[in-house]
């Protein structure tokens, strides 16, 4: 039995380096499950991370996940709900007891339980709620008050500061007297008496310091604060461009209210290019966890869209009936212009939503970045209509098709360079989201394009 131990600890940790559970160790915990051997079970969850028990909890199916919960009982800790899928938070609130729900959240910060609080349905909400103390039931409600997707969402409210007159001494005694301090800090603010920052002080600085050093003398250069309402993502495009750690969040009388760390607004930046991929791909903000109605209302709208957008292209096909009757081989040829250009398209528009996110591509920049994204589709266009000439004629036997599709060729990647550049661009100044809306434009005008030029060409050199 030492020995079965041992090689799933063994496991679980080789499965570690990977950034993955092994399927020994989920194999035993759900025999742990099966049996109700609860002690069991909390000897192989008790080394797994927080991240590790929500993606298992997101890949067991819902009669398991119940059951392994249930059993796990008040050892359920309130960081595995900060990690868990949106999708199935609501599932294990509801399965958790009052008493387990209560104790996992106490221990979370103000910051992770309004995340977790602000995606769940009503009745979950009040759960969570009401099972925090008064004073922490106030400062989430408040922070729940602020707009969505602002910095007074994102901020905990938990803020190590001192006033702008202490010493060095000071701060490290009353960080040593203090009850509570938050987690994770990097730095104490400073505040006049009315509660407005003067600047911060790194820990490495007061603990490097003397004692009778007067913290202004040590105050950080830059400093940066935030306001309640501001963007989250303008707060997470601050913190990667400036380097930030830590920076406080200021109410509309400009006193500290909160404090944004640099985990929180890696979160942010992560979930924003998560979401531009998912747009780009026309499958909106869904998750493994989805049901399938709910996977199916999501994607259906684009496939919609995508249906238009064919629709369109064969409306151009049908303007070219007699040619393409009379030259077989245009039907054989038509579908790899298109592909060619909508590759050739996606390409600059993921490059141009990428930069638009992360405000590379500005006024500054965009005709150099047009003008860049045409020659290259010319470039391209010219080597393979090269290719595609000599196919024609090996092929088919016919220079002047090999001429018409390579022609065709190199006007459609032209046209694919400046449409997957210039509709998000345009698409954003219009303030529409550019990950939303760019794939359709972008894939109607390389269609469309691509078949009139090559139909268009055929009808005036072969007939």
């Amino acid at each position: 039995m030492v020995e079965d131990n041992a090689d799933i600890k063994e496991e679980a940790d080789l499965e570690e380096d990977g950034y993955t559970l092994s399927a020994k160790v989920l194999s035993a915990i759900l025999f742990a499950v099966d049996t109700g051997d609860r002690a069991k079970l909390i000897e192989l969850m008790e080394p797994l991370h927080a991240a590790d028990i929500a993606d298992m909890l997101e890949q067991v199916n819902a009669y398991d996940r119940r059951r392994l919960i249930l059993l796990y009982g008040e050892e359920f800790d309130g960081e595995i709900l900060s990690e868990l899928d949106e999708g199935i938070r609501d599932e294990v609130i509801h399965v958790l007891k009052p008493e387990v729900l209560a104790e996992a959240v106490r221990d979370m910060e103000s910051d992770d339980v309004v995340d977790l609080v602000e995606d769940l349905d009503e009745e979950a909400q009040e759960a969570v709620l009401a099972s925090l103390e008064d004073v922490d039931r106030l400062a989430v409600e408040k922070s729940l008050s602020y707009p969505e997707f602002s910095a007074g969402r994102l901020m905990q409210r938990e803020v190590v500061m001192g006033p702008e007159h202490w010493t060095v001494g000071q701060a490290i005694d009353f960080m040593r007297e203090a009850e509570e301090l938050p987690d994770d800090f990097y730095h104490m603010v400073l505040t006049d008496p009315k509660m407005h920052p003067v600047g911060h002080v790194t820990l490495g600085k007061i603990l490097g310091a003397p004692r009778s050093q007067p913290l202004i003398e040590l105050l950080e250069p830059g400093f940066r604060t935030f306001r309640v309402d501001e963007s989250e993502t303008d707060v997470a495009y601050a913190f990667n461009q400036y380097h930030m750690i830590s920076a406080p969040v200021l109410d509309e009388n400009d006193r500290v209210v909160g404090v944004i760390t640099i985990d929180d607004a890696m979160n942010v930046l992560d979930e924003e290019h998560e979401e531009d991929i998912m747009r780009l791909a026309g499958v909106g903000e869904g998750s493994l966890a989805d049901r399938v109605s709910d996977t199916v209302k999501q994607r259906l709208p684009w496939l919609a869209v995508n249906l238009v957008t064919a629709i369109l292209a064969s409306m151009v096909i049908a303007q070219f009936e007699d040619t393409i009757a009379r030259f077989v081989a245009l039907a054989v040829l038509m579908p790899i212009v298109a592909s060619m250009g909508g590759n050739a398209g996606t390409q600059a528009l993921t490059v141009a939503v990428r930069a638009i996110a992360t405000r590379d591509l500005t006024g500054a920049n965009v005709w150099r970045v047009i003008r860049r994204e045409v020659l290259v589709g010319l470039a391209n266009g010219l080597v393979f209509a090269v290719i595609m000439g000599v196919v024609g004629i090996v092929w088919f036997g016919s220079p002047a098709l090999g001429a018409v599709i390579g022609t065709a060729m190199v006007i459609n990647l032209v046209i694919a360079g400046l449409a997957g550049i210039g509709v998000p661009v345009l698409l954003e100044r219009a303030g529409v989201d550019p990950a939303l809306a760019s794939g359709a434009f972008v894939t109607t005008v390389t269609d469309v394009v691509g078949f009139f030029a090559f139909l268009g060409l055929a009808g005036v050199v072969l007939l």
